[in-house]
Parts: structure tokens; C-alpha cells; sequence
């Protein structure tokens, strides 16, 4: 299926570069002698990234290279530099056009921390699993570095860690709302989303001997601007957050300014960008030069960084805007001041079209980590080596994902015949295959090739998402298109099995139970993953995620197909603790619910604010920005703290001996003590003789330590060992405090 948003210009249709005589390189290089080997005095663009280099297109450097290679350029890679010093940045030499800078797959200080704030002591991009390869805020450090090793040399930056950060933005990290990266890496340009075609276009452009400061109009890139852009007109944020419902576009002559129907730009749109009526008497004669939608060259003004720094309802009122203009059929510019300075962030770039997808996916990747690594295992490749990439978007609109924000809610497909050429590259040429496809998907396992029927509401519409609170009536549910891939992958000579690993949005799975019966009966190796990540309708409807009705019913249809094929298989459901949204009363209803349900969770997650989400401004701010913000606007509770959040994670592992006593006692304070016994309505089971010897150990060493130190009259020695402590000593314990 085609995408009905498209580019005005093709991913491929530019001149090569005149580089393009060297042909492809066996590896990107990653030293000078490779450049020997392959004939290069120079590179035309060196790419600097915190992962691996492992040239698979699973991985973003390797996609971003091959496919610049493509385009004629000579890229090297610098892959984990030692980011203490310039020295790494410089041992490619000065690259003729750009330096690269990304994070790597993962925003670097999600990969270095857990959602408890603890450092990580190991690094699935990393050779041999190993951590600390990587600083803090990747890209900024990276960045910096770029420019010390050659001062004029322009940098790009992108990939999820600058995606997420091209705006002001809670950091919850610091716990403080820090400006955009662009800012802080001093860089001269910023891609966001998945990048291809803003950067083939801006690399283009830079070998045309086009200055960096002067390539301001490209989709999908951010900048750092003194004053708007001339000829482009602007509005106020405040003016355009008038949620609505979908309404269909009654003439094709009429063009209305977004999906919900309104008129978001009265009183500020052009007097060209007016409805066209129709004629009765004669045909009429569009003429789009004339005429501009109302989004075109028009920007949203968002309240300024130091603004939402300090008001947290005027930042939920910005991040809420910003994913109103997340659709680049309609989304308009973004301003943002930062003292005397603005980012400008253009609208997201066209999505890529079918042809275009499957040329970027048949580019010459090795699929495996680069020589240089020798034996050396890298966790992240051994999980993916055997998975295929089939779309990419996902327009659930999760809070809690960054999808919608980096990939966009707009599903780009491969075609069925470029999936099936690399399946049979893998079983060709993959060392250690098997037979056994790890996975078909994507961000979601069943949104291949499903798209709005309507072009007109695809092309305008603002919803955050098209299947909450209910299924849009424009959106496709026909799973048959995955249905096909699926047959036709698992009949290939030398494939055993196809798995799916990709996680299935079942709300959409139950209006095709076709689909659920093809994948129970062919596609699952005893257990499914899936993710109602609660029970109760109060975090849930924080998340945009379906109720349980929908979770009962699509296990239904499961446990159906899977009896029938004669197959004993479970769900395993994956629930998310401490969301915002969530209270004290819902994590117990949810632990009950696991109780009852005879589940023991072994892996559970708390919520992790990563940058932009939706989730994390309701986490921060406590306000409802999935209404229009307002003074008075919903409050949303959130679990904040150690303490707190540990109490919510314990609840989704009841059954763990190391929770029983801090459940125990949340349970006192909610007045639910029935929860506490040993038969199977109870939930925990009572305090045992050991724990209250334990206990009172604790309480003993406990007056012990305190007599010890604080010279009380009941202390039998201010010294209890006799000892007359050094003068020195004592001294240094007094500056310690």
C-alpha cells in the first residue's frame, strides 16, 4: 500500500555524488587503514555514534551510512570514542562536509540507568556486554568534542536521544526542565524521527557548497534562530487547543484546516487560505499556488523555555501542542525562545513511501558487527540477528512511548517480495541460522500495511491516536496483508518456524480473529507477550490503552485457536508499575488481579520518564494534558520518590518474601488488614517468628548505634571498648557533618 503523504522530491532521485566511483565498502571504515585499503584520502562525512558498529539494518549508523553511501559520499564511523579527550573524534581525519552525532539505538542515560536511577553495570550495544562505554547525554558530550577536534566543521545531530530533546523538556534524571540539546551539544542542525530524507536532502545540499546556516527550510530538521523565519506567519499556542471529534470533509474542493473540522487559525490564517464553495454553473478551477492550506508557512508560538521551567501548566499546555503537530500532512513549525535565541523546528518529514523503504532495506549490510570486534558477543545483535524489520510508526499513541514522537504514528511498509528476499539472505548467509526467524514486526507486531481509508483524514487529522479511546471509523483492521507475509515467510525452503516477538496490539488483533488464529496456531512458541500494562481505569485511560474487556477477549480467541491446533499456550500479560494516573488503590486492585489469576511476575517495570512523553508531562506536572490544559485541569496523581515507587513495583511481585513486609504495612495504613493471612484470599501472609526476630535484632542494634554516638544516660560507656579515640579522628568526623 502507497503512502498518501508523500515528499515532493523521491529518496533516490538525486545525482549521486561524484565519490560514488569508489563503489560500497565491505565495512564502513573505522580506522585509516581501512580508508587505505579502500582508496579514500579523506571522508566526506564521518558518523560518530555511542553503539557498536554492527552494520545491520537494525541498527540506525549502519542504515544512515549505507544509505549515504548510496547517495556517492565516502562515511567513516567512530564507534564508542573514548569521549575523554579529542584524540578518537580526529583519527578519521577532518571529514569533507559533516561530522554525524548520535546516541547510538538508545537514549544514552536510559541505557546507563534504570527506572530507580541506579547505574547500569552492563551495555547490550557493547562488545562483550561491557558498560560505561558511553557518557551521560551522548550526544551533547559527543557534540563537544566534534567541535574541539575541528573547530569548523559542521555537526548534525539525531537518532532518539536529540529526537527527544530537540524541545525544553523535563529531565528526569536531574528532576529539572533542561532546554533543548541543541543548545547544550552547540551543534548547527538537528534531525529528528528516523531522518532519511531530511538527510539526504541537507547532505546534498552542504556538497552543493550550500553554507549550514543557510539550510533552514527542511522537514523533519531543527535549528537555533534569532527571529522567525521571514514569510512565515505566526500563532499563538493558546489559540489552537481546541480538541474535537473526526468529521468527514464534504466537497474534495473544500480544504478544512485539520480533522476535527475547526477553524484552528480564525482570525490569523491568510485570506487565501479561505474554503473554496462550490459552483452549481460551472466547474471550478483549483488552483493550489493560490491557495494555502492553513497550516503551510504558518508556526505555533510555545511558551518560552524559561516560561515552562517554571510553570508546569504551561508546560503541559506546550507538550500537549507539540504532539498536536506530530502529522506532517498538517503539522506547522515550532517556535520556542530560549533567552535571546529560538528553536525552530520545522514539520516533520514525509514519510517514506513502499519503494523507498524496500530500497533502504536491500542497501549491502554485512549483517554482522564489524571485524574489529572479533569474537567478542554483542548482546543487542544476537537478539535481532534473526529478526526482520517489516514497518516502522505506530499510531496507538501510547503516553508512555516515544514512538509517536521520533517514528510518528504513520505506518511505512515494506513490500511482501523485500521481506521475503531478506529472510532468505538471513537463511543464505547468517552465520549460525538455524531455520528459526526470531521475529517479524516492527514497533508493533500487527500494524503492517494498515493504514486510514480516508487519504483527506490521514492527511489532516491530530488525533494522538487512531484506536483510543475506540477505533477510528477511517482506520483499516484488515490483518490479511500480514497474514499473507506470514504464509508466505513460513513456506520458504530451509524456514522451520516464524516467530513473532514483536508486540501485539490486541484491540486491533480481535477485529481480525483470523489473524489471532493464524498467529496461535503457527506463530508462538508456548508463550505471547502482550501488554494491557494495568487492570484499572484510572491509569489505564492515562496510558491510552484499552480495558481488560479487550485483554478477556482477545485471550479467548487465543486459548480458541490455540486448543484447536492442539497446542497448550499462555499469555503472558506485561503490566507497568508507578504510571501516572496510578494510585495506592490501583496497584492493590492490580496485585489481586495477579493473585486471583495465579500469575508471578518475575520481570516487572516501573515507569521510566523518558523525554517528550506524554506520560512523563503528566508525570511532572500533574496536570490532564490529554485535555486542553487549563488552570483548573484534572489533576494526575504520580507516584514520585524511592519509596513510593518501590511500593508500587512490590505490588506487582506479591509473591517475593522480600516484599511481604513493606506490602504489610501499606496494607495497615489502606485499612486493608483482610489482605493479610495465609489462605487464598489473602494476598500476603503474616509476620513470621523469624521476621520479628529479625525485627527486633534490628530495633537492638539500632539503640545500640544510637547510645553509641549520642552519649544518652542509659549508655553503659561513651566508649564501650575502653578506647580513647585520636583527637584527629574525632576532628574528622566533626567536618564530615
Amino acid at each position: 500500500m502507497q503512502a498518501t503523504i508523500k515528499a515532493d522530491r523521491g529518496l533516490f532521485s538525486y545525482p549521486k555524488y561524484w565519490a560514488h566511483c569508489f563503489g560500497s565498502a565491505p565495512f564502513l571504515p573505522m580506522s585509516r587503514a581501512e580508508m587505505d585499503e579502500l582508496g579514500w584520502d579523506s571522508c566526506d562525512i564521518i558518523l560518530v555514534t555511542g553503539d557498536a558498529y554492527v552494520d545491520h539494518p537494525s541498527f540506525g549508523m549502519a542504515i544512515i551510512g549505507r544509505l549515504l553511501e548510496a547517495h556517492g559520499y565516502r562515511v567513516g564511523i567512530i564507534a564508542q570514542p573514548d569521549w575523554q579527550n579529542k584524540n578518537d573524534f580526529m583519527k578519521l581525519g577532518k571529514p569533507n562536509l559533516y561530522f554525524g552525532v548520535t546516541a547510538g539505538n538508545m537514549d544514552s542515560m536510559i541505557n546507563r540507568y534504570t527506572a530507580d536511577k541506579k547505574l547500569r553495570h552492563d551495555d547490550a550495544y557493547t562488545p562483550n556486554n561491557e558498560g560505561g562505554k558511553r557518557p551521560d547525554r551522548a550526544v551533547t558530550v559527543y557534540s563537544q568534542r566534534c567541535r574541539e577536534a575541528f573547530k569548523d566543521v559542521p555537526i548534525i545531530i539525531g537518532g532518539i536521544e536529540a529526537s527527544l530533546r530537540r524541545i525544553a523538556h523535563y529531565d528526569y534524571w536531574s528532576e529539572k526542565v533542561r532546554r533543548s540539546v541543541l543548545f547544550d551539544a552547540k551543534a548547527d542542525l538537528l534531525m529528528f524521527g528516523n531522518a532519511e530524507r531530511p538527510l539526504v536532502e541537507v547532505t546534498h545540499r552542504l556538497a552543493a557548497g550550500e553554507a549550514i546556516g543557510d539550510i533552514t527550510d527542511v522537514r523533519g530538521t531543527a535549528i537555533i534562530v534569532k527571529q522567525p523565519l521571514p514569510e512565515w506567519q505566526g500563532v499563538d499556542s493558546t489559540s489552537l487547543d481546541r480538541p474535537g471529534k473526526i468529521d468527514p470533509i464534504p466537497s474534495p474542493y473544500i480544504m478544512e484546516p485539520d480533522c476535527e473540522g475547526e477553524n484552528e487559525n480564525k482570525g490569523n490564517e491568510n485570506k487565501d487560505s479561505q474554503p473554496v464553495t462550490e459552483a452549481k454553473a460551472q466547474p471550478i478551477v483549483v488552483q493550489p499556488a493560490e491557495r494555502r492550506k492553513p497550516w503551510e508557512q504558518v508556526y505555533v508560538k510555545l511558551p518560552a523555555f524559561e516560561v515552562v521551567r517554571d510553570n508546569k501548566t504551561l508546560y503541559a499546555h506546550a507538550n500537549r501542542i507539540l504532539h498536536q503537530e506530530t502529522n506532517p500532512g498538517c503539522a506547522r513549525a515550532l517556535l520556542q525562545r530560549h533567552g535571546d535565541r529560538h528553536i525552530w523546528i520545522n514539520p516533520p518529514a514525509m514519510p517514506l513511501e513502499t519503494e523507498e523503504m524496500d530500497a533502504v532495506f536491500d542497501l549491502p549490510y554485512q549483517r554482522v558487527p564489524h571485524p574489529a570486534y572479533g569474537k567478542a558477543k554483542i548482546p543487542a545483535y544476537d537478539m535481532i540477528r534473526f529478526s526482520v524489520n517489516i514497518m516502522r510508526g505506530c499510531f496507538g499513541g501510547c503516553t508512555f512511548c516515544s514512538i509517536t514522537e521520533h517514528e510518528g504514528r504513520i505506518i511505512q511498509s515494506r513490500s511482501e517480495d523485500s521481506i521475503i528476499r531478506e529472510i532468505e539472505q538471513i537463511r543464505d548467509t547468517v552465520p549460525g541460522f538455524t531455520g528459526v526467524i526470531s521475529d517479524l514486526g516492527g514497533p508493533t507486531a500487527n500494524m503492517y500495511r494498515l493504514r486510514c481509508k480516508s487519504a483527506k483524514a490521514e492527511a489532516t487529522c491530530r488525533r494522538p491516536s487512531c484506536v483510543y479511546p475506540s477505533i477510528c471509523a477511517h482506520m483499516d483492521t484488515d490483518h490479511k496483508p500480514t497474514i499473507d507475509l506470514y504464509r508466505r515467510a513460513r513456506d520458504l525452503p530451509g524456514i522451520k518456524k516464524i516467530l513473532i516477538a514483536s508486540g501485539v496490539r490486541y484491540d486491533l488483533a480481535i477485529e481480525d480473529p483470523n489473524y489471532v488464529k493464524e498467529l496461535a496456531k503457527h506463530h508462538v512458541g508456548g508463550y505471547l507477550k502482550i501488554a494491557p500494562e494495568h487492570t484499572e481505569d484510572g491509569p489505564l485511560s492515562k496510558m491510552m490503552k484499552p480495558g481488560m474487556g479487550t485483554y478477556y477477549r482477545f485471550k479467548e480467541l487465543f486459548d480458541k485457536y490455540s486448543k484447536e491446533a492442539g497446542k497448550e499456550q499462555y499469555l503472558i500479560p506485561y503490566f507497568i508499575a508507578s504510571h501516572p494516573g496510578t494510585t495506592d488503590e490501583d496497584m492493590l486492585a492490580l496485585a489481586i488481579w495477579l493473585k486471583e489469576n495465579r500469575f508471578k511476575l518475575d520481570q516487572v517495570q516501573n515507569f521510566y520518564p523518558s523525554p517528550m512523553a506524554t506520560a512523563t508531562t503528566l508525570y511532572h506536572t500533574e496536570v490532564n494534558s490529554l485535555r486542553k490544559v487549563k488552570k483548573d485541569s484534572e489533576s494526575v496523581p504520580s507516584a514520585k520518590g524511592e519509596i513510593h515507587r518501590r511500593l508500587h513495583k512490590a505490588m506487582l511481585r506479591y509473591h517475593d518474601p522480600k516484599n511481604f513486609a513493606q506490602i504489610r504495612k501499606a496494607l495497615v495504613k489502606m485499612g486493608r488488614e483482610d489482605l493479610i493471612g495465609r489462605g487464598p484470599q489473602h494476598l500476603v501472609p503474616p509476620e513470621s517468628a523469624s521476621e520479628k526476630r529479625q525485627k527486633a535484632s534490628k530495633a537492638r542494634r539500632g539503640e545500640r548505634a544510637m547510645t553509641k554516638h549520642t552519649g544518652f544516660k542509659n549508655a553503659a560507656s561513651p566508649n564501650p571498648r575502653g578506647k580513647k579515640r585520636p583527637f584527629k579522628a574525632k576532628r574528622n568526623d566533626q567536618q564530615s557533618h
